[in-house]
């Protein structure tokens, strides 16, 4: 067995829900930040509409695949979709403030528009933010 057989299969238990989470995240990290970046740079929405869109569609795509495959989930649809959405919404417009916020006192430090910064920022935070809370509250055992 190789090292890198061996770390995958360790990594990929089904005890390591973070990894899994993780997994999820690269697919609608895609899907949020493209929608994202799209509306903001070349539709020419506002960062909130932006940042809101995009992010609405990668949670559509993370509570399926939450539910199924990170935390094998049985709760409701709608019991389910309702704490999903309310943490959701929560860590989003903590993250997507306080990186607005740090932006804008690190910009002109770095090469990036401040709202892209911003982006970058909050996408970090929210990544971390919402993996407690759907860990914590949402697929809680």
């Amino acid at each position: 067995m190789t090292n890198i057989t061996l770390i995958l299969e360790i990594c990929l238990k089904r005890t390591n829900s973070f990894i899994r989470f993780l997994l999820v995240g690269v697919l609608n990290t895609i899907i949020g930040l493209s929608t994202i970046f799209i509306l903001l740079n070349l539709a020419g929405l506002n960062y909130w509409a932006a940042t809101f869109i995009g992010n609405g569609a990668g949670a559509i795509v993370s509570f399926l695949l939450n539910r199924a495959f990170t935390f094998k989930s049985r709760i409701s649809l709608k019991k389910g979709g309702l704490l999903f959405f309310t943490v959701i919404i929560s860590c989003y417009f903590v993250s997507f403030s306080l990186s607005e916020w740090i932006s804008s006192h690190i910009y002109g430090m770095l090469p990036f528009t401040k709202q892209n910064l911003s982006v970058v920022l909050g996408t970090c935070i929210y990544t971390v933010s919402n993996y407690t809370g759907q860990k914590l509250i949402v697929f809680s055992k």
